[in-house]
Order: structure tokens, then C-alpha cells, then sequence
């Protein structure tokens, strides 16, 4: 009588037969919007502020296109503070989600977003410092125009060492979290392998790239591609389909 009565508790959460509580439900649309939004910010800092502001090898240009477009550079860092901002709350979410799955699995999964949250906001400092070297401040004029636009441009290719460094501990967290998503039944299984193989190549190919640079002039952005799809993929899942109902769900929430 008991057990029959669980059944039709409609009051208890965790008595439907999807197993899936209301914040679970509630995080996973949080986190597929922000999984869009994040992506946008992206896009729009690397193709429309970077992608034009910044001249590979050459520091000249690159010094006076910042200074033309200060206000859209500056623009560009803000948006990248807020992406680290919704990425600290999208995490949250995916633990939130995961959680009930593998505890263990959502925690790793976090402490590797953290990490590269703090790698990223720390690496933007570098670009403030460049901008400020371009800044034409009254205690930068007993130092060449030449020697700053120099070292301006080595803070901006520290700023990009970085992102990659960071982005190491993103496809290492974004695995552990895309592995917990496939056992956990809530997304396709061809979506959560996606996610494992894309997290993977996107951390393999940042660590090669940085022991070997030329690996990046030769592939250019192109190993990031795999990731971005899997990211843009989960958040109109997440978004539109929510969570699916899944017999290891249900088990978890009937222990």
C-alpha cells in the first residue's frame, strides 16, 4: 500500500516515472540558453572584435587598429567577462542536473570548468595590460612608441596562449561531464558521444598546440569546430526538449 501510494504522490518530485525533479528540469533549460548566449559572446569576441583588431605578426597595425577601435576592443573583454560569468552558472547547472547520476563525475566535471574559468579571466588581464601600453599615458611617453607597440603585441599573444591553456581544462571537463550525460540517458547517446570525442580533440589539440605552434597556423580554428556543434546541439536540446526520461533516472530517484 505504501509503495502504491509513492506512485501517486504527485507532491513528491521524485515520484514521476522520468525520475527528474523540477530543478533538474528548471537547470537544464538555464544551461541550454546559456550554451547559446555563451556562443554568441564567443563569436562575436573572436570573428568581430580579434578577428579584426588583431594582425598576426605585425605589431604596428595591430597597435593602431586598438587604438582606432578602443571602445569595440574594450567591448570584446567585457563580453568575455560575462562569458566566464554564464559559464561559472552553467556549470552550477550541469551539476545541479548531473548530480543524481554521478555525484563524483559532476564534481570532476566542475572542478575542470573552475579551473578554466580562472585561467580565462586571469589571461584577460593580459589584454588590459596591452590596451593600457597603447593607452598614451603621460608616464608611457618616456618610452618608444615602437618598444610599447611591441610589447603590447606579446601581452595580446600571451592573451591567446591562455584561452588556449584554458581550453585544455575545458574539453577535459566538458568529457567528464558529456561521459555522466551519457550514462545518464537524459540526451541522445549520438549528442553525449558527440560531446565526449569533441571535448577530447578540442583538449589533445590544445595541448599540441601549444608544444607545437606551427600545429595551429597549419589547422587554424578548425579542431574547435567538432566542440562548437556539440555545444550549439546540447543547448537547443536542452532548450526545446529538455530532459529525457530514462530507466536510470527513475532508479536513482526510487533509492
Amino acid at each position: 500500500m505504501r509503495a502504491n501510494a509513492l506512485t501517486h504522490d504527485t507532491d513528491n518530485p521524485l515520484s514521476t516515472p522520468a525520475g527528474i525533479t523540477p530543478a533538474q528540469r528548471t537547470a537544464a533549460k538555464i544551461v541550454g540558453a546559456l550554451y547559446l548566449i555563451q556562443m554568441a559572446l564567443a563569436i562575436f569576441g573572436e570573428v568581430f572584435v580579434r578577428g579584426r583588431l588583431i594582425v598576426p605578426r605585425d605589431a604596428v597595425q595591430t597597435a593602431a587598429n586598438i587604438r582606432a577601435s578602443e571602445t569595440l576592443f574594450r567591448l570584446g573583454l567585457a563580453g568575455d567577462l560575462l562569458i566566464y560569468t554564464t559559464l561559472i552558472v552553467l556549470i552550477w547547472g550541469l551539476y545541479v542536473i548531473l548530480k543524481p547520476i554521478n555525484r563524483d563525475g559532476a564534481l570532476l566535471g566542475a572542478f575542470f570548468r573552475i579551473a578554466e574559468q580562472a585561467i580565462l579571466a586571469t589571461t584577460t588581464l593580459t589584454a588590459f595590460l596591452a590596451l593600457r601600453l597603447l593607452s598614451g599615458a603621460e608616464y608611457l611617453r618616456g618610452v618608444d612608441p615602437a618598444q610599447l607597440q611591441v610589447l603590447a603585441r606579446v601581452f595580446l599573444s600571451i592573451y591567446g596562449l591562455g584561452l588556449t591553456v584554458g581550453f585544455v581544462f575545458l574539453g577535459l571537463g566538458s568529457a567528464v561531464f558529456s561521459y555522466v550525460w551519457l550514462k545518464s540517458g537524459y540526451i541522445p547517446r549520438g549528442l553525449a558521444w558527440l560531446g565526449i570525442v569533441a571535448s577530447l580533440l578540442l583538449s589533445v589539440m590544445s595541448l599540441l598546440t601549444i608544444v607545437f605552434p606551427r600545429v595551429y597556423e597549419v589547422l587554424g580554428m578548425s579542431y574547435m569546430l567538432p566542440m562548437g556543434l556539440y555545444e550549439v546541439g546540447l543547448g537547443l536540446w536542452l532548450l526545446i526538449k529538455g530532459l529525457k526520461p530514462s530507466p536510470i533516472s527513475t532508479h536513482v530517484a526510487a533509492r
